[in-house]
């Protein structure tokens, strides 16, 4: 099993693989005890933003990760996937700008990928 750190990285890498815009991987173990990273990322459509999050729940179940939890849906412009040591964001434009979590998260060290 690969640690959370290779976890995040590989789902950055699947929501690179399907264009997303803007993935961020932040660092959050000395910031929360809920997860151990945050991948976010935006899509510009509906069809890339529900692309997006299959992409990445089929590479980290590849990875034999069990998905404990999604919230939200493609209409509401943001994808939420809760993998417990990486939690994944996906955001339309508006949203991103919206909940702005790199902001909300400033202290937690970006990871570089």
């Amino acid at each position: 099993m690969k640690s959370a750190r290779q976890l995040a990285l590989v789902a950055a890498e699947a929501m690179d693989a399907k264009k997303a815009g803007d993935v961020v991987v932040l660092d959050l173990r000395r910031h929360t005890p809920v997860t151990d990273y945050f991948v976010i990322g935006s899509a510009e459509t509906l069809v890339q933003l529900r692309a997006v999050s299959e992409g990445v729940e089929e590479a980290l179940t590849e990875e034999g990760v069990r998905l404990l939890g999604r919230e939200g849906h493609a209409r509401a412009r943001w994808i939420l996937l809760d993998f417990g040591p990486v939690v994944v964001h996906v955001f339309g434009p508006d949203a991103r700008r919206l909940y702005s979590l790199e902001r909300l998260w400033a202290d937690a060290p970006i990871v570089d990928w």
